[in-house]
């Protein structure tokens, strides 16, 4: 009899053993998995390719692809500073933002890439923009007037202080569509106003997107501005944060004609 209630006992304790046992590997298993998902969210964030208030990535520049050289010897032989901005794979909005600057015929990086948000649609093909679409328009473009609510920038750039008079015309079937106007100016029936209730204007840049010659309904006030936050797209505009934006327009250099190539 005290055989049977030892070997019960044991059996009892190897059983309590095996549960302990398999509790522990449920709760190391679990703990496993709630890891991994952890480490899976974070690389989906888009931040976290970023370092510092700058949003300037850790990783280094892409280099310029050969038909890009090609394009910039052929087109804009003059040019020797150079933006660029490409879509970062994550989200159609989420793009960083290079420069370059030629140097003995060479182009060279020399900040960048930082993080920027594009239209809420993606790239447009090249040809393939249209006012409205939320698309930012694919190509190469010369970089013109700086604006902004301040009176005076640190820049050699061409800059003009905006008022609540100054509006920017979206209407296609305006004959001003796609020029900056005062209001008292144009008949038109729709436009940007250049003066808005947040920060987007404070600082930008004229991205000389159909502008000569202008087609009407291809897409208007394409600029690079202040972002609403790191990760809100833009109708089509390449936004920036207010610190970059800045040492961007103070790079910037008129005798080096600066482009802008905007996707892939």
């Amino acid at each position: 009899m005290e055989k049977v209630n030892s070997d019960c006992r044991w059996r009892s304790v190897n059983r309590h053993l095996c549960l302990k046992h398999v509790g522990l590997y449920s709760l190391f298993a679990l703990g496993g998995l709630l890891l991994c998902a952890i480490l899976f969210r974070s690389t989906l964030q888009p931040g976290n390719c970023f370092a510092g208030e700058s949003g300037e990535m850790t990783l280094a520049p892409t280099a310029l692809t050969a038909s890009t050289k090609e394009s910039l010897e052929t087109r804009w032989p003059a040019s020797s500073q150079l933006v660029v901005v490409r879509n970062d794979g994550l989200l159609p909005h989420i793009s960083t933002v290079g420069a370059f600057e030629k140097k003995s015929g060479t182009w060279v990086p020399v900040f960048g890439p930082l993080r920027a948000t594009t239209g809420r649609n993606g790239f447009a093909a090249a040809g393939g923009k249209r006012e409205g679409d939320g698309m930012t328009p694919a190509g190469i473009y010369p970089l013109g007037l700086v604006f902004g609510y301040p009176s005076t920038v640190t820049s050699a750039m061409p800059y003009r202080r905006m008022t609540r008079q100054d509006i920017w015309v979206d209407d296609p079937a305006s004959p001003d569509y796609n020029r900056l106007k005062r209001k008292e100016e144009t008949k038109a029936r729709s436009f940007e106003d250049m003066v808005l209730p947040d920060s987007r204007y404070k600082y930008g840049i004229v991205v000389e997107y159909n502008t000569n010659p202008v087609v009407p309904g291809r897409g208007s006030a394409i600029f690079v501005h202040i972002w609403k936050d790191e990760n809100t797209a833009t109708a089509g505009c390449v936004a920036l944060s207010e610190e970059n934006i800045l040492k961007l327009i103070r790079w910037l250099d008129p005798a080096k004609k600066p482009l802008i190539l905007l996707g892939n």
